[in-house]
C-alpha cells in the first residue's frame, strides 16, 4: 500500500492547503503486507502521518536527498519524539558532511529548538546503500538520480508488487531526443515495469522552458518517461506551489492527452491511498 500525505515541491500559496490536491510537502508511506513501514521523505506531510503509527514499532525514513521542502517537517515527527520508539533515517551520502552533520544544520537551533542529539526515540542514521538492500521483508533499490546536489531515487518490491519514487527528477537534462536510448536515462532502472510509479511532474511544458536545469520535469517528460520505462501507474506528484486546482486538473488532462498511453494516470493528492 502506498498512500501519499505531502505532493507539493514547496508549501503552496495561501488557502491552496484546503484545495482538492493539499498543500503540503513530499512525504508518502508505504507498508508492507506484514506491516513494515517504510516513509518516502519528510516534508510537511510528516506531521499527520505521525499521529497515525502509534501501532508500529520500527520506523524507516527514506530521504530522497536533504533540500528543505523534503525535511522541513521532521522536527515534527511525533516518533522521533517518542522514548524507546525505534527510528532510523536514510538519506543520500555525501562526500563532504555525514548525515548526521547535515541533518543537525536544521535540526539545531536557531532552526529548531530541540537538536538531533537529544531526540527521545532511539534514531540511527544510515547511508543509502547505491543499490540493492532490505527493510524487514522489503527489497530496495536505490540509485542516484538526476538533481542538483546528492539525490537517489528508489524501487521498492515485495513479492512481485514493485513501486517507483522519483520526486525530483530531470531525466530530459541534456537531451536533443528524450529519452533517446532508455537504459542511458536517469532513473530508468528503478522504473521499468513498475506497477506503480510515482513521479516529478512539477511544471507544464512551457514553464520548463523557462526552467531548464532546476532539477524537475515537465508534463510531456513524465510522460514519455513512464512510457519508455512500461510502467502500469503513474502518479504525477511534486506539484508546483503556485498552481491551484484548475491548473493542476488541466496538466493532468494533458497528462492523459500526451499521445497514446498504456498506462492509468492517477492525479497526486493528499490522502491518495492505491493498494498493489
Amino acid at each position: 500500500m502506498a498512500k501519499l500525505w505531502g505532493t507539493r515541491g514547496s508549501i503552496a500559496t495561501p488557502g491552496a492547503e484546503t484545495t482538492r490536491y493539499g498543500g503540503n510537502t513530499s512525504c508518502v508511506e508505504v507498508r508492507g503486507s506484514h506491516g513494515t513501514l517504510l516513509v518516502l521523505d519528510a516534508g510537511t506531510g510528516i506531521r499527520r502521518l505521525g499521529a497515525q503509527v502509534a501501532s508500529v514499532g520500527r520506523v524507516d525514513v527514506l530521504l530522497t536527498h536533504l533540500h528543505m521542502d523534503h525535511i522541513q517537517g521532521l522536527g515534527f515527527f511525533r516518533p522521533l519524539d517518542e522514548p524507546g520508539r525505534e527510528v532510523h533515517i536514510w538519506g543520500p551520502p555525501s562526500t563532504t558532511l555525514s548525515l548526521g552533520a547535515r541533518l543537525s544544520r536544521y535540526l539545531s537551533p536557531p532552526l529548531f529548538p530541540v537538536r538531533l542529539r537529544d531526540l527521545s526515540c532511539r534514531l540511527t542514521l544510515h547511508d543509502v546503500p547505491l543499490g540493492h538492500f532490505e527493510i524487514e521483508g522489503l527489497e530496495i533499490v536505490a540509485a542516484l538520480v538526476c538533481h542538483p546536489g546528492p539525490t537517489v531515487g528508489y524501487r521498492i518490491t515485495e513479492n512481485e508488487a514493485a513501486i517507483a519514487y522519483l520526486p525530483d527528477h530531470e531525466p530530459a537534462l541534456g537531451t536533443r531526443r528524450f529519452p533517446g536510448k532508455p537504459e542511458w536515462t536517469s532513473g530508468f532502472d528503478l522504473s521499468a515495469g513498475v506497477d506503480l510509479l510515482i513521479h516529478d511532474c512539477q511544471y507544464t511544458n512551457d514553464e520548463y522552458e523557462r526552467r531548464v536545469g532546476w532539477g524537475h520535469s515537465a508534463v510531456a517528460h513524465t510522460i514519455k518517461f513512464a512510457t519508455a520505462a512500461g510502467v502500469k501507474r503513474l502518479v504525477p506528484f511534486h506539484h508546483d506551489p503556485g498552481h491551484d486546482d484548475e491548473t493542476l486538473d488541466r496538466l493532468v488532462d494533458g497528462a492523459r492527452g500526451e499521445g497514446t498511453v498504456a498506462f492509468e494516470i492517477i492525479a497526486g493528492t493528499e490522502g491518495l491511498q492505491i493498494d498493489l
